[in-house]
C-alpha cells in the first residue's frame, strides 16, 4: 500500500488528469449516435426496437457495473447485494408507471357512466385493477406517493440510499470485513427477494409489476421512438456516473480508497476515517445502482422478485471480474460484452449442437458457458478484458525522465 505525498494529492480536473475517462465518453458518444442512425424509430431502420430496447437495457447494466468496480474494485467490498438496489429502483419507478397508466385506462372506462366516478371510486377501482391479482382492493402504505412522479423518483435513490446506508453503518462500525461482509449482503438479499415474493409485501407479489413500458402521456410516440429516448437517457445516465466515480477515485480520495482495500488497518492507524469512507462508497454506489435499475425496467417491461435474487448479483461481480477490476471502463466492458452475449445465446439464436448421443442447447449450457469463461479469465486473465489495454504501446510523456533506480509508484513526484 503506498500513500501518495501531499504534492501529488492537489486537486485537478478529472477529464484533464484521466484520458481514459474522455476515450470513454467518446466511445459512448458514437455508439449512441450510431444506434439512434440506425433504429426504426429516428433513423434507416436497420435496427429493430427490440434491439435498441436490448442495447438500452445494457448501458444501465454497465452503469450498474461501473458502481460495482468502484465499491468492490476500489474498495475492496465484495457486494453480493448490490441488484437488490437496481432491483428496488425498479420497483420505485414501477409503482407510478402502474399507478399512472391504470389511472389512464380506468378513468376512460368510466367516462361513459352517467355519473362521473367520484375521487374515491376511482382510486378504488384503481387499485382493484392493480391488485385483484393477489386478491387486494386497496392501495398499500408503500404506494402512498406513487401518483407522484416526483416523489416516486425520489424514491427512487432515497429507498436504496437509507438501506445501504443503514446495513453499511451497521456492518463497518462492527468493522466487518472479508468473506464475512458478503454473506451479510447476500443474506440482506435474500430476505429482500423473499419479502417480495409474498403477496402481503404490496408489490404484487410472484406477479410483479408489468406493463412498465407504456409511459403515461407519451402514447403518441410509439415504442420505437421511446427506445431511441430510453438509449439516450441510459447512455446519459452511465456517462454522468462514470464521470462521477472517476472524479471519487482519483486524487486523495481514490488514493484513500484504494489503500482501504490493501490495507485497511494502516490507513485506520495513518488517522483516516475508514468506516465513513466505506460508508460513502457503499451507500453512493447503491444510489448510482438504483438509478441504473430505474432506466432498466421501463424498458424491459416488467419487473418481479426474482430480479432482486443473489444469483443476479453474483452476475454482476463476474461481469466485473471478467471485465477488469479497479478499471471503470473495464466493469462497463464485462458487462457489456456478457450480457449481449447472454441475451444471444438465451434467444434461441444461436443454433443447437448436435452431438450424437446428446444435443447442446444453448440456452441451458449459457450459464455452464459463462462459468467457464470466469474460471479461465480468473486464471489465465487476472486483469480482466480491461488488462488488454496494458498491452497497447503508449507514447513516453515528453516530461517523463529517470527519477530512480526503483520502480516505486510515486517516483516522478519524489525526484
Amino acid at each position: 500500500m503506498t500513500i501518495a505525498p501531499a504534492a501529488a494529492l492537489r486537486p485537478r480536473f478529472v477529464l484533464a488528469g484521466n484520458p481514459s475517462v474522455l476515450w470513454a465518453l467518446l466511445v459512448l458518444a458514437i455508439f449512441t449516435l450510431g444506434v439512434s442512425f440506425l433504429s426504426e424509430g429516428m433513423g434507416v431502420g436497420l435496427i429493430s426496437t427490440s434491439f435498441v430496447k436490448t442495447l438500452g437495457k445494457t448501458l444501465c447494466l454497465c452503469l450498474a457495473a461501473v458502481a460495482m468496480d468502484v465499491v468492490w474494485g476500489y474498495c475492496g467490498i465484495l457486494s453480493l447485494g448490490h441488484m437488490a438496489f437496481f432491483g428496488l429502483g425498479g420497483y420505485a419507478i414501477g409503482q407510478w408507471l402502474m399507478t399512472a397508466r391504470t389511472t389512464e385506462i380506468v378513468a376512460q372506462s368510466l367516462a361513459g357512466q352517467p355519473l362521473p366516478p367520484t375521487p374515491r371510486e376511482l382510486e378504488q377501482a384503481v387499485a382493484t385493477q392493480i391488485f385483484g391479482v393477489v386478491g387486494a382492493d386497496e392501495f398499500p402504505w408503500i404506494w402512498a406517493f406513487s401518483d407522484s412522479l416526483g416523489l416516486q423518483l425520489l424514491m427512487v435513490v432515497l429507498v436504496p440510499g437509507l438501506l445501504a446506508g443503514l446495513f453499511g453503518w451497521l456492518a463497518f462500525r462492527s468493522r466487518v470485513t472479508g468473506v464475512y461482509l458478503s454473506i451479510l449482503t447476500q443474506g440482506m438479499t435474500l430476505a429482500l427477494s423473499l419479502w417480495l415474493f409474498q403477496n402481503d409485501s404490496g408489490l404484487r407479489g410472484n406477479n410483479g409489476l408489468s406493463g412498465l413500458q407504456n409511459i403515461p402521456g407519451l402514447d403518441g410516440w410509439g415504442q420505437a421512438t421511446l427506445s431511441v429516448a430510453f438509449l439516450w437517457g441510459s447512455a446519459l445516465a452511465l456517462a454522468l456516473g462514470y464521470v462521477l466515480f472517476a472524479w471519487l477515485t482519483s486524487g486523495r480520495r481514490g488514493s484513500v480508497i484504494r489503500a482501504i482495500r490493501d490495507d485497511e488497518a494502516r490507513v485506520r492507524f495513518l488517522g483516516y476515517g475508514v468506516e465513513g469512507t466505506k460508508l460513502l462508497v457503499f451507500t453512493l454506489t447503491a444510489m448510482v445502482t438504483a438509478i441504473a435499475g430505474a432506466l432498466y425496467y421501463p424498458q424491459a417491461g416488467i419487473i418481479n422478485p426474482g430480479e432482486v435474487a443473489p444469483l443476479a448479483s453474483v452476475y454482476l461481480a463476474v461481469w466485473v471480474a471478467i471485465g477488469g477490476r479497479g478499471r471503470l471502463y473495464g466493469a462497463a466492458l464485462g458487462a457489456a460484452l456478457v450480457s449481449l452475449l447472454s441475451s444471444w445465446f438465451t434467444s434461441g439464436g444461436v443454433p443447437d449442437v448436435p452431438l450424437g448421443f446428446a444435443t447442446i442447447r444453448w440456452t441451458d449450457w449459457w450459464t455452464v458457458l459463462l462459468g467457464l469463461g470466469f474460471v479461465a479469465v480468473t486464471l489465465l486473465a487476472p486483469k480482466g478484458l480491461g488488462g488488454l489495454f496494458d498491452l497497447v504501446p503508449r507514447r513516453p510523456s515528453r516530461r517523463q525522465g529517470d527519477w530512480g533506480p526503483d520502480d516505486g509508484a510515486w517516483r516522478r513526484e519524489e525526484g
